[in-house]
Parts: structure tokens; sequence; C-alpha cells
């Protein structure tokens, strides 16, 4: 069996009645022509949008056929015996130039119930964003689920939700459950459960292609809210230079950011886990055995569970996002 690399992939981009061009102006996605691309699906295990290998002797296989073949060694024991061929996480670069959807995402157990699928927690990593972009995540303090019922049946659910100012630099943490929306003039990251449900509860009056207002979920969201998910819920944080620093760290996935401007020696000895890195700024080189491939702005790879020593070489300065998910946490 020949010796696994890292791994990068073809991106899949996603036309969306709210998508802009930054994508492919300013993240380096291979145009498509539509000036309406809302989202690239980086690294994605979801069915009919598998994502499939495009560089090294493995291209062209996608990432199921690849964990069959190698199983732990790509995504880590532990992981492997939880979730198969399965790749646990989707990873997704999403612009909106107009407000998403209000919506909700169910848990694993009521995902599992109705579509015998797994639930949805989320992150975002903002990228860029126009002046007066706004988060949409959770309710305001004290909303029951009269209140919010009241607020559907009117229009009015904007007024009950908690909105947050967003600069670039600024991490939203979304568990299952908590009501959200991406507001306009914003590129961002988005990592999450390997899900692809979603429940709309309100998106403005908006018409789809067809012309037809776009299709609501009111009843399937009312069971997958909670209403305790509340209040502020921005992480920011300035990263150090040559230092990582935690963004989220839940059961789901550990996210981690790093600006370097030196060469960083990274070992994964103490996880059983697969590593995904996306380069949101400059370029590196990742060098392993004796190898070395370019990363650059835009671009993910997938570090495989079974090498364990890199070394992070910036051209010039570069910053990404780590992630990975931890042993204690095996999904």
């Amino acid at each position: 069996m020949s010796e696994l690399y890292p791994l990068k992939f073809e991106t899949v981009l996603k036309e969306k009645v709210w998508g802009g061009n930054a994508l492919v102006s300013r993240f380096n996605k291979k145009s498509t022509g539509s000036q309406q691309v809302g989202e690239s699906w980086e690294l994605s295990a979801v069915a009919d949008n598998q994502s499939v290998i495009s560089n090294g002797f493995l291209a062209g296989n996608n990432i199921e056929e690849l964990i069959e073949v190698y199983m732990g060694d790509i995504t880590g024991d532990a992981i492997f015996e939880k979730f198969g061929n399965e790749f646990p996480l989707l990873i997704k670069f999403i612009e909106a130039q107009q407000d998403l959807s209000i919506q909700v995402h169910p848990d694993n157990d009521l995902a599992k119930k109705r579509h015998k699928a797994y639930g949805k927690t989320e992150m975002w990593y903002v990228l860029e964003c126009k002046k007066g972009s706004k988060i949409y995540t959770g309710f305001k303090e004290g909303v029951t689920k009269k209140i919010y019922e009241e607020a559907v049946m009117n229009g009015k659910i904007e007024e009950i939700m908690n909105v947050e100012s967003v600069e670039a630099g600024d991490a939203f943490f979304t568990p299952a459950g908590r009501v959200h929306a991406i507001g306009a003039g914003i590129v961002l990251v988005e990592i999450q459960q390997t899900s692809d449900i979603t429940y709309r509860i309100f998106d403005w009056n908006r018409k789809g292609s067809g012309k037809e207002k776009r299709e609501l979920h009111t009843e399937l969201a009312l069971d997958a809210i909670d209403f305790n998910q509340t209040g502020e819920n921005k992480i920011r944080i300035k990263p150090e230079l040559n230092k990582f620093e935690n963004l989220v760290n839940c059961e789901y996935f550990n996210t981690n950011i790093i600006s370097f401007n030196k060469s960083i020696d990274k070992e994964y000895y103490s996880i059983d886990s697969f590593v995904v890195y996306i380069c949101i700024e400059g370029e590196f080189l990742i060098c392993w055995d004796g190898n070395s491939d370019k990363v650059t702005k835009g671009e993910t790879v997938l570090l495989p569970a079974m090498i364990k020593e890199v070394t992070l070489k910036p051209m010039y300065e570069a910053r990404l996002l780590e992630v990975y998910i931890n042993s204690e946490n095996p999904v």
C-alpha cells in the first residue's frame, strides 16, 4: 500500500439566489460563469456531493472510496469505528450578497428519527464583511415558544432575534437547535457535521428562480429549536503571530487559527484524527517525509491521520484554520 500524503479536492460551486462572485474573484475558485455563487464545497461526504481528490496518485477517487481502502489511516481509528466510510465533517466557503434565510438545524436524535441522518452543529469564521453586516444568532433573552410562534405568524421573527455586528476575524458557534442566519455582505468559512438538513423559518419573502416564494419548514423547525439558545454568541480572538489559538472546541470538531511568518513544526501523536488545513490568507508549504506541496489562499487540505509530523512554511505571512476531532471526544 502506497504512503498517503496531504490531499486536495475538486471544489463544487453551488449557485444560490443570495450568492455573488467573491469566491471566484478573491478566493481562487474556478469560475462557472455565474454571478450568484453562494457556496464552495471544499470537503464533503454528503450523498451526491462526494469530494473527489485532485492531487497525487489518488486523484479521481472520492472521499468515500478513499476511506473504504485506507480506513483509520485516513480518519483515525476511533473516528472510523464510529463513522465507517463516511467522512464526519463538511467544509464550505460561503458568500452572502443577501441575507440568508432564518433557519435551524436538528440535533442528532431528531435528524436520525426524521431523516436517518446526522444533525448539524456548525461554526463560522468570517473572512470578509461589508460595513454594517450582521449575523442573526439565537433569540433575545426571554423569548418563549409562544412569543416565537406569534412572531412567525406575524412575519416579525427578525424582531426577536439576537443580532450581532460583524468584523473580519469574528467566529460564531451554532449548535443544533440555535436559530440563525448569515447577513448580507459576508464571506465566511463554515465547518459543520456532515449533514445537509436545514429547516427554513423565514426567507424575507424572497422568491426563487421559479419566482415562487421558497419553501419554508415552519412545523419541522418547531421541534428542532432550543429556546435556551439566546444572547451574544460572538467569538473574537486576535491571533498572536506564530501561535495557534483555539476558536471552538466541541464534541464534533476542534478549530484553531494561526497567523504565521516563520516555519512551524506540528506533531499530532496525541490525537487519533485527521487534520484539515484551510488557507484563508497568503500561501504556505506543507512539508512531510521529505516532500512538500504548496497551499494557497482558498485551498483546503486533508492531512491523513497516519501522518503525525509536518512542517508549515509560510511564503511571507499566511493564515490558516486547523480542524480536527479531539481523541477524547470520538463524536
